[in-house]
């Protein structure tokens, strides 16, 4: 194994020094790619989405056949993502009515 001497310096302003190098070169690295972390998205079964939902299997497979809903296929089988499931769901904006 080489050895690197540093003449002028103690061991501790050298570990002093890498480390602040580090951090700098992480923060620098931060500021341009802040880190984007997602939670797994569960995938959950037809079943559970019409629970969810409070609808039938035929009005699941419309909504999904009309892009309301998109659902995911493994093989044979149609998941949905638990987070698309209750993003579909959308707020009613009730209208008031004036008289004239």
């Amino acid at each position: 194994m080489a050895h690197i001497i540093v003449s002028g310096w103690s061991e501790e302003e050298l570990q002093e020094s890498i480390r602040n190098a580090v951090r700098k070169e992480f923060e620098s690295i931060i500021r341009e790619k802040p880190l984007a972390i997602e939670p797994p998205s569960e995938l959950i079964t037809r079943k559970e989405t019409i629970g969810i939902l409070g609808i039938s299997y035929p009005t699941l497979n419309e909504w999904t056949k009309n892009g309301i809903i998109h659902g995911k296929r493994i093989g044979t089988r149609i998941r949905y993502k638990r987070t698309d499931v209750y993003n579909s769901l959308k707020d009613v904006e009730t209208l008031k009515y004036k008289r004239i």
